[in-house]
């Protein structure tokens, strides 16, 4: 008798990782919407807006307020950045959730999630009156608690993956602080990206495996390879987009495409453009670099974008002569495409909102096909 793979921490986990990756996405896409425009200072203090739990409706409010001394308020800025924050939290909320019931069954399983999750909290208060040092302690003793379960954990009822969901978010929560005290601090705004792809990613992943329903192909194990390959490649150029967003080189080349700025390989500085650690307490909203070191970004987003084109492609041709794949090969084909069309009208036409939005939400979108495949790919059962 053939026994089925399928973890159960919870009748319900599956729609509950469900819920948690829809919002995920319409976090990341939310946070796109807020950096690109250019509200991501609007609320310089963290976790609150200019002391407020929701954000200020007058600039009158808050002439008192301490942060009024960092950055003045914006009041059809600040919404967006604190809304973006509530449904961040509510999607930790879930994600802790998750963990939760992933590990109810373990030994002391939920009192170490519950124990990390405390600390975390506990040092929100302590941040918010300037006791810095302890709070970081907490938060770096509740993340090792859930490092180490996720590690003597296995993955067999989604534990592993589950603790692991939820120190990444935590983590997350923390790039999310550092990019507002840091001043939208390149290195951290690019991190921040990753950490919500990572997080949209794991939770993707246990959704799947909590759903069962596996692809069986007798070639599983070199389609996943490939796969993994293409998430690779994709992550780098997602990286290099974060980066290209954060020092502001989106239009180093003005609105030239193929070229730019009327040349193929226009005077560049990469060594400049690719300082990862410059000093804090720099005001990096509009960029600091010079000409020369974002056209560098610029063009290495470029060449990336035309490797992973390439091969995403390569890899949609490949999977449409496997049987059953042919669904799979065409979506993730057309995404291809229209992320590369998003990405030059972003340059002809100035960076509209829109477009720059859409062209995040695609390679969200990109991410969900490859990382679905990956989930899914098994071997025929014996």
């Amino acid at each position: 008798m053939t026994l089925p793979h399928k973890p159960a921490p919870y009748r319900h986990f599956h729609r509950i990782a469900w819920l948690a990756v829809a919002l995920a996405f319409g976090v990341i896409v939310f946070g796109a919407f807020v950096r690109l425009s250019n509200a991501g200072l609007s609320c310089p203090d963290w976790p609150t807006c200019y002391g407020r739990a929701a954000w200020p409706s007058a600039a009158h409010e808050i002439v008192d307020h301490a942060a009024t001394a960092i950055r003045p308020v914006e009041v059809h800025k600040a919404w967006r950045e604190q809304f973006h924050r509530m449904i961040a939290g509510t999607l930790g909320v879930l994600v802790l959730l998750l963990a939760l019931l992933a590990s109810r069954k373990r030994a002391y399983g939920a009192a170490q999630i519950v124990t990390a999750a405390v600390l975390v909290a506990i040092g929100i208060p302590m941040y918010m009156h300037g006791e810095h040092v302890a709070a970081s302690l907490l938060a770096i003793a509740g993340e090792a608690i859930l490092l180490v379960a996720a590690l003597r954990w296995s993955n067999m009822d989604l534990a592993r993956v589950a603790a692991f969901t939820l120190a990444v978010i935590i983590f997350q929560a923390l790039l999310g602080m550092w990019t507002v005290t840091w001043l939208l601090k390149p290195i951290v705004v690019m991190a921040h990206l990753l950490g919500g792809l990572l997080t949209f990613s794991l939770l993707l992943w246990m959704a799947w495996r909590s759903t069962n329903l596996p692809i069986r192909l007798a070639e599983a194990v070199t389609v996943r390879r490939l796969v993994i390959a293409g998430i690779v490649v994709l992550g780098v150029q997602i990286a290099l987009g974060g980066w290209t967003s954060a020092n502001y080189a989106a239009l180093a080349c003005g609105n030239d495409f193929p070229t730019c700025v009327g040349r193929w390989w226009p005077p560049h500085d990469f060594r400049e453009g690719f300082v990862l650690w410059r000093g804090i307490g720099v005001d990096y909203e509009g960029g600091i670099l010079d000409g020369e070191s974002r056209i560098a970004i610029q063009l290495a987003h470029r060449m990336m974008a035309v490797v992973v084109f390439v091969y995403l492609l390569w890899l949609a041709a490949r999977l449409v002569r496997t049987p059953g794949m042919r669904g799979w090969a065409t979506l993730l084909g057309l995404l291809v495409l229209a992320q590369v069309a998003l990405g030059i009208a972003n340059v002809k036409l100035s960076l509209p909102l829109t477009i720059a939005v859409m062209h995040n939400a695609g390679a969200v979108l990109l991410l969900f096909v490859l990382v679905s495949l990956l989930a899914r790919l098994r071997s025929p059962e014996p």
